[in-house]
């Protein structure tokens, strides 16, 4: 029992650790947070910037040790945390090799590299009188809980995480969209919202679903002439090193074929394959897509924390809450910059007041300081209505502070002029609180002036051609059969009775003399045995033409059918199973004039029936046909030399029907 009880126990302290560990991975590492957009070392490193500002570029090793009074980690996590920030291109300004996100290229050390934060950041990001802060983590500094960001970064940067049981992949969006689309939620109107990514590229966006689906992203692939492609853009979540590797996987595996591949990025991409003799450029390009990464799809995962918990949200959905905590945001501004202009109107007041109405002549007299402070207090009452709240004694001995030489050089129409100008902007502050719509709307637009210009499209919205995988691989493989030996597939000599060539994305029929069909994969090897009647890839519109004998009845039926539908790997049947029914005669195409000869019959004046594949109709493969004759019918044979078949099909394999006699009956 004692044992039973430790190990409840144990399980109990491992099921509570495990919890706070995953709480703490999701909150404090993984997943970004609604408001702000920032995970907590990317918070810390902002607000250390913040605080180390003066306009000058700093080491990022200085940045780095000041962060880490605010993040309980290692300097690994928070140096890797800045580049990547860093390079989004929007908060911090860089100065220095902070490597290159097409390439791949990592930055170079903290100590060669140098940051501050950017103009759009300082704008932005920072309010102190908006921003609640919390002891750090030895209690030593405040860190803030939230930053007020006014810009709607999450959408803007974009994030990736990989917490306990969880992730989020939230795609970057563009700076001027997202603050048009702003515009239209605050209008109360209709808009639409696709994602912007920093490398360029092509995108579909046929299934994006409003951020719950899925979008394509391609390279931009160009015709230089028919001997030589370039890519002059990656897809998102590739480099052009990912990118060749992928394209050399490709070439390997025999799916492409190209002759040398080049990359000269620096600040644009340039990759330059040369393709060989016979192989062009158009068809490669197909192929490139089909078969690299050159396409690639892209899933997003909309995990936030809101209200400190996990949440799965919709784009449309985010972007309304940062617009409504935006305008949030600039009304409590409006409130607080309202409070001051009425405490420095309510200052400017009580210094004309105090020195116009010549207060302070009434202080000579006073022997004691709280003589002097009441006395300025009774002087002061009869203007209360002038003024915006009650006289505190602080606004008192701030009075008593006045130097005489300003009391000298007052100049009254300069503070009339003063406060006739904070009458003026509180006046203005009121109105803008009247209209918080049109009030954020103008703050957008300014945002938009002052920087939109900066952040241009990359990613060109385009609809994609399904490139059909099947249609662009090569047929670099040679199918064979061994009637003799019975074997089929890719592994048997070309010397074989039959061989053709195919795709390994291809599927075979196989059709056998006994009725008997099914589709397979492209093997190496396959026994199939002496039996097989047709053999062929698979084409969407082949048409059959069959005669067969039942060997039940005794009677010979000719059918003609399409390309039946199927499952890899299942057999079906084109007539029924018996061991006397065979295929008699099966051929490609259209068909044409045929003979069957017929067993000799006394009260019979022919024995020989002509008639053409064309007066038959075409039905389905389960379908019985139509009776040939009453009589047996011993052969049959062509009476004209038929057409070539189609590509990727191949005729009847010989040696399985009889051929026709020499001469007529």
């Amino acid at each position: 029992m004692e044992n039973k009880a430790d190990f409840g126990e144990l399980h109990k302290l491992f099921d509570d650790n495990f919890i706070d560990y995953t709480s703490y991975v999701i909150r404090e590492r993984a997943i970004p947070d609604v408001d702000d957009g920032l995970k907590p070392v990317q918070r810390r490193i902002l607000q250390t910037l913040f605080n180390m500002d003066d306009g000058r570029f700093h080491k990022v090793a200085n940045v780095v040790g000041a962060t880490m009074k605010l993040h309980p980690h290692g300097d690994a996590s928070i140096y890797a945390a800045l580049v990547n920030l860093a390079n989004k291109g929007f908060l911090i300004d860089r100065q220095g090799n902070f490597g290159n996100i097409l390439t791949g290229d990592g930055a170079s050390a903290a100590r060669y590299i140098e940051c501050r934060l950017s103009p759009l950041a300082l704008a932005t990001m920072f309010n102190k009188d908006l921003t609640t802060y919390v002891d750090s983590y030895d209690g030593r500094m405040q860190e803030p809980v939230s930053l007020p960001a006014k810009i709607p970064l999450l959408l803007l940067h974009g994030a990736d995480g990989i917490a306990v049981g969880m992730a989020t992949k939230i795609l970057p969006y563009n700076f001027c969209e997202l603050l048009e689309a702003q515009k239209k939620i605050l209008r109360d109107e209709p808009f639409e919202l696709f994602p912007d990514f920093p490398k360029g590229g092509l995108m579909d966006v046929s299934g994006y679903d409003d951020g719950s689906g899925r979008i394509k992203c391609r390279a931009v692939i160009v015709e230089k002439d028919e001997k030589t492609v370039t890519i002059n853009a990656i897809p998102h979540s590739t480099t052009t090193e990912s990118l060749i590797e992928s394209i050399e996987r490709a070439a390997k595996a025999g799916r492409i074929k190209i002759m040398s591949i080049n990359d000269y990025t620096a600040e644009e991409v340039e990759i330059e394959i040369k393709l060989p003799r016979g192989i062009y450029a158009e068809d490669t390009i197909k192929a490139l897509y089909a078969f690299s990464d050159c396409e690639i799809p892209v899933t997003p995962n909309m995990t936030v924390i809101h209200h400190n918990t996990p949440e799965v949200i919709r784009v449309s959905d985010l972007l309304r809450h940062n617009t409504t905590k935006l305008k949030a945001d600039l009304e409590q501004e409006l409130h607080i910059e309202l409070g001051r202009l009425r405490e420095k109107l309510h200052a400017h007041t009580l210094e004309q007041i105090f020195i116009e109405e010549r207060i302070y002549k009434q202080i000579e007299e006073c022997i004691t300081y709280e003589a002097v402070v009441m006395t300025v207090g009774e002087g002061l009452a009869p203007f209360r209505p002038q003024l915006q709240r009650d006289v505190t004694k602080e606004d008192i001995e701030r009075l008593l502070e006045i130097r005489i030489k300003r009391i000298s050089r007052y100049d009254i129409d300069k503070k009339r002029r003063e406060i006739k100008e904070i009458n003026t902007a509180i006046r203005k502050v009121n109105k803008d609180l009247q209209d918080m719509v049109g009030f954020t709307v103008s703050y957008l637009d300014g945002l938009l002036n002052k920087y939109g210009a900066l952040y241009p499209r990359r990613t060109k919205i385009e609809t994609f051609h399904e490139v059909e995988i099947r249609k662009v691989a090569l047929s670099n493989l040679v199918v064979a059969y061994d009637r003799k030996e019975g074997f089929l597939g890719s592994g048997v000599k070309s010397e074989a009775e039959i061989s053709f060539n195919c795709s390994e994305y291809d599927k075979i029929l196989l059709i056998f003399a006994n009725g008997l069909y099914k589709v397979i994969n492209v093997v190496e090897k396959l026994f199939v045995g002496p039996e097989l009647a047709w053999v062929g890839i698979v084409e969407p519109k082949l048409l059959f033409n069959m005669i067969y004998v039942d060997g039940q009845q005794n009677l010979t039926y000719v059918k003609r059918f399409q390309m039946p539908k199927f499952i890899l790997e299942k057999e079906y049947r084109l007539f029924a199973e018996h061991p006397r029914s065979k295929i008699m005669f099966l051929e490609l195409g259209e068909g044409g004039a045929m003979r069957a000869y017929l067993a000799p019959s006394k009260r019979s004046r022919s024995n020989i029936i002509d008639f053409n594949f064309a007066d038959f109709r075409v039905k389905g493969s389960s379908a019985i046909g139509k009776r040939l004759s009453e009589r047996t019918v011993r052969r049959v044979a062509q009476q004209i030399e038929k057409a070539a078949p189609p590509e990727k099909a191949v005729l009847p394999l010989p040696g399985l029907f009889e051929p026709p006699p020499a001469k007529e009956e």
